[in-house]
Order: structure tokens, then sequence, then C-alpha cells
């Protein structure tokens, strides 16, 4: 079991480097549009924006499971990566259907995916209020700027 435990470790700590460079790289382009004046006075832009952070999180969610799906094949547990991809999927979203079960030595990866999913789902949440609240704050601004009012704290 210990083996077993260092593993659902080590890929935890993996996959949640993939979800802090996503986060990271999401936020990172809203502030570049933002410093370029490209979104924050327009609703619409400021939505779009909104659109392609949830699309960059989203990328970043399945690149985790892939990477527990590509450790359910390698260590030669699930045989093909279209299985493991389904299971691992199942596993990291916390749906638990069990059509798929594990070997008694890794079955306890399965809720150790679990938690990493909703770390990162959180996380990814987290994400995307920071962003939105500050799209909103920008488009305040902006309109108090065209209003010739100045801002209430």
């Amino acid at each position: 079991m210990g083996k077993v435990v260092l593993v659902g470790l080590g890929v935890t700590l993996g996959a949640l480097v993939i979800q802090a460079l996503a986060g990271g790289l999401g936020a990172e382009a809203v502030g570049v549009l933002l410093t370029r004046r490209s979104v924050g006075a327009s609703l619409w832009r400021n939505s779009l924006a909104t659109i392609v952070l949830i699309v960059v999180l989203l990328v970043g969610h399945m690149a985790q499971v892939a990477v527990w799906a590509t450790v359910f094949t390698s260590t030669g547990e699930l045989g093909e990566f279209a299985v493991a991809f389904y299971h691992s999927a199942v596993n990291y979203t916390t749906l638990g259907y069990g059509d798929i079960v594990m070997s008694p030595r890794w079955r306890l990866l399965g809720p150790m995916e679990a938690a990493n999913g909703t770390l990162a789902f959180g996380w990814s949440t987290a994400v995307i209020v920071t962003v939105v609240i500050r799209l909103v704050r920008y488009r305040h601004l902006a309109q108090v700027r065209r209003n010739g009012r100045q801002p209430e704290d």
C-alpha cells in the first residue's frame, strides 16, 4: 500500500502543477488583455475573455485526467488508454460509476484522483471568480470615467 500512496501523491502533485500552469496562464492572459485595454470596459469582450479562461482551465483538467490515465496504463492496471481515460474521468469528477473497478492493489488511486479533481475544480472556481471580479471592477471604473464621476469606495 505504501507504493500506491507514493504513486498517488506524486501523480496528484504533478496534476496540480498542471492546474497551477493552466490557472496562471489563463489569469495572466486576462491580465495582459486588461493592460492592453482589450477587455475591461466591454461586457461582451469580458464575457469572451471569461469563456477563453474557462476553456484553458478545462484543457488543464483534461490534461490531468490524461496524466492519471497514463499512470493506470503504465502500471498495467488498465490495458487501453481510452478505457483508462474514461475511468480516470469518472474518478476525477467523482462520478464513481463503478463500471470499471481497479484491482485491490491499485484501487486506492481512485479516491486519491477524486481528491485531486475536487481540489482542482475548487481551484478553477477560485480563478474564475477572481478574474470575473477583476473584469467587473474594471468595467465599473470605465463606466464611472465615461460618466465623469468619481468612483465610490
